[in-house]
């Protein structure tokens, strides 16, 4: 496939300096603006052993393809074999079938992400093809093997000043502790995600639980010794600075419960038992509950990500296993149990900062709503709608993320973009954010909807970019 040169006057150029920015307004708050702010990235699913051994990829496709599933998901639409994206096909035949797919996937995300990435971190300006992929995998794979190619190279060039991963209750944090002995590093902060323990009714629970008690050292059989071990395990994520967790759920249960109902529950449970539907939204009700109190104890940010159907392919399950592309957006009821959860805790206060992220975007203005109702005046957005989230973050998921915020509350008090990223050559989804929050505000301006005053705007437009959330999670 070719790509035709049009030389019509009015088209704009693909992808250039003002790209997704239509108007001098807009030009203005990115370029003077938004631009030049660090990045905080404050969720991301990087594997911190890469950057405590400052990882050196062999090649782009190691850098680019491994783990990505969202280039896996295109791939496999486009009909490529499952032995050029997860199997045994070397790296340059995987990322030969890469460059096929490429351009196939115009106005999908993939197809900006792939060129803002090519560009920003290898100095390539050409669209990827069949045709340039020799040179692109030759000239990206020689700069990847320089020292600037480091991961910790590809972190400073993106100007990346944090980075909070997310990590296992039972993890060690051996590559934390590395990574903070090194002078020259981003910080690096772990982030404390015990989404194992609350899930009750998955495989795996007790063998997990055998597993929380050794990191613990102590036994679990009751409710109180499983919230003595999370506790023991939130105190030693503290120590190596921990200031966030967060929650992968399909949806929040809220529902009445009692300590002593819960821990039969538990014991039934270890017992090897089978729960009803009712018996697990009580533990889950009262895992989260706990768990949100412990949070607030010690001033963290609890995050919930929540709407995700997850591993839908049952044979691909059993052939690749979790985290491989076979997860979509969930129809779950989402207001009245996030609601009643959410307030159980404000009722105590000791509810924590909280940031809710939202899968289906017929769910934008509920999320956007329920901010609203447990902003106390204590702490400046201390309930944040987190940005438009993994289907949702390209520029429709992203504006209407925005403008719920906007419609609903304040989006000047917004934290701000994260990658949620399992790659090192993500960074640029923050310049895709900033690039289309400014077009946002431009728009507005040009339409005489808001003043044309771009100090004012552009210290806005600061805020969400970085210093919103550097104040937010005291960074």
């Amino acid at each position: 496939m070719s790509f035709p040169t049009d030389t019509t006057n009015d088209i704009k150029p693909f992808m250039d300096e003002d790209f997704l920015l239509e108007n001098h307004t807009a030009q203005v708050l990115y370029h003077e603006y938004a631009k030049g702010q660090p990045i905080l990235d404050y969720h991301c699913h990087l594997p911190p052993v890469d950057m405590a051994s400052n990882r050196q990829f062999n090649n782009l496709t190691e850098a680019w393809l491994e783990g990505d599933h969202y280039k896996w998901r295109a791939m496999r639409t486009l009909g490529v074999d499952e032995h050029y994206i997860t199997g045994p096909a070397s790296d340059e035949e995987k990322f030969t079938e890469w460059a096929k797919t490429v351009p196939y996937t115009a106005r999908n995300p993939l197809f900006h992400w792939t060129h803002l990435e090519l560009r920003r971190y290898f100095g390539i300006d050409s669209l990827l093809t069949p045709a340039t992929a020799n040179d692109i995998y030759e000239q990206a794979s020689a700069n990847l093997r320089s020292p600037e190619g480091s991961v910790q190279g590809l972190l400073k060039k993106m100007n990346v000043q944090v980075v909070c991963t997310t990590d296992d209750p039972c993890d060690d944090l051996e590559h934390h502790r590395t990574l903070a002995a090194q002078q020259d590093s981003p910080k690096v902060l772990p982030a404390f995600r015990p989404d194992k323990a609350v899930l009750i009714g998955q495989s795996g629970f007790t063998e997990y639980l055998v597993k929380l008690g050794t990191a613990a050292d102590m036994t679990i059989s009751t409710l109180d010794e499983l919230l003595a071990a999370l506790e023991k395990r939130a105190d030693y994520f503290a120590r190596h600075g921990c200031r966030l967790s967060d929650h992968g759920l399909e949806r929040i249960w809220s529902v009445p419960f009692t300590a002593g109902g819960v821990n039969t529950i538990l014991r039934k449970r270890l017992d090897g038992s089978p729960l009803n539907q009712q018996e697990i939204a009580e533990y889950q009700s009262a895992l989260m509950y706990y768990l949100g109190r412990m949070y607030h104890a010690r001033g963290w940010t609890q995050q919930y990500h929540l709407g995700a159907l997850r591993n839908n392919s049952a044979r691909m399950m059993a052939k690749l296993g979790p985290d491989t592309g076979f997860d979509s957006i969930g129809d779950f009821p989402q207001a009245v149990h996030l609601a009643s959860m959410l307030n159980r805790l404000d009722q105590e206060d000791t509810l924590p900062r909280t940031i809710l992220y939202n899968l289906n975007p017929r769910d934008n203005e509920v999320m956007a709503t329920m901010i609203g109702n447990f902003n106390d005046g204590s702490i400046r957005g201390k309930m944040q709608f987190g940005s438009a989230w993994w289907f949702l973050d390209q520029k429709d998921g992203m504006e209407k993320q925005m403008n719920a915020l906007s419609n609903m509350g304040l989006l000047s008090c917004f934290i701000g973009m994260l990658t949620d990223s399992r790659s090192f050559l993500s960074f640029p989804r923050h310049e895709y954010f900033r690039r289309i929050l400014c077009n946002l505000i431009g728009r507005d301006v040009h339409a005489g909807e808001l003043p044309n005053d771009t100090e004012w705007l552009g210290g806005m437009v600061q805020d969400i970019c970085y210093r919103n959330a550097r104040n937010y999670f005291s960074f």
